[in-house]
Formats: C-alpha cells, sequence, structure tokens
C-alpha cells in the first residue's frame, strides 16, 4: 500500500493522507461495482487494500444518501478537497499500478465492467 500511495502522492501533487484516503474509496467502489473476480485480484496484490477500503466506509449515513456509483464516489473525492483533473490523474495512476501488479487483461476487465470507469482509464 505504501508503494501505491507513494506513487500517488508523487504523481498526483496530493498528500499522501488524503491519496490513502483515495485508495480505499475507489478500491472499495470497484469492489461494490465491479467484477468481482477481477478487483478481487487486485486487491490481493495490494498489502493494506482491505483496511483502506473498510477505514474508506466511515462516511456512514451521508454515503448512503449520496447513493452509489461513479457520481457518490466523485462526490466523496472532491470531498477531500481533489479536483476532477487530479481525479482523473489518480485513477489513471491507479489503473497502471493495477496494471503493473495483475497484467493489462485483468485491468481492461475491471475497467469495462464497471459503470462508467472507462472515461478515466
Amino acid at each position: 500500500m505504501d508503494e501505491l500511495i507513494g506513487r500517488l502522492a508523487t504523481n498526483a501533487s496530493i498528500d499522501s493522507a488524503v491519496a490513502a484516503k483515495t485508495v480505499g474509496i475507489i478500491l472499495g467502489f470497484l469492489r461494490s461495482e465491479g467484477p468481482p473476480d477481477s478487483v478481487q485480484a487486485l486487491i490481493d496484490q495490494i498489502p493494506g487494500a482491505e483496511a483502506a477500503i473498510e477505514a474508506s466506509r466511515s462516511g456512514g449515513g451521508l454515503s448512503r444518501l449520496m447513493g452509489g456509483g461513479l457520481m457518490a464516489v466523485g462526490t466523496r473525492l472532491m470531498g477531500l478537497g481533489l479536483g476532477m483533473s487530479e481525479i482523473q490523474n489518480i485513477a489513471r495512476e491507479l489503473f497502471r499500478y493495477g496494471r503493473d501488479k495483475i497484467g493489462a487483461d485483468q485491468m481492461g476487465k475491471i475497467v469495462a465492467g464497471t459503470p462508467g470507469l472507462s472515461q478515466f482509464a
């Protein structure tokens, strides 16, 4: 997880604490909306991913009020102070990292199988 957070912080020019929260939010979204087997393969390759996902769920009632899907993720990420260009940079870096860990084919399945995600790949 530290490697991924470092890459995101450096390449997206964000604080490492924000990067850590962002990873948890995005992986949680992928887990709920993406193809289960491919997403789990990615999560299994990121030490600390499960803890990051759990930590990102602490939004409680507000998260439930926002609904689900990509719009809710965007709202949560903007709530961390991120703009749309930063979110796109983070997503692209996360996908590059994923391709390094599980291969382009598996990441392609995640992107293709997750509603709205292709615009960030």
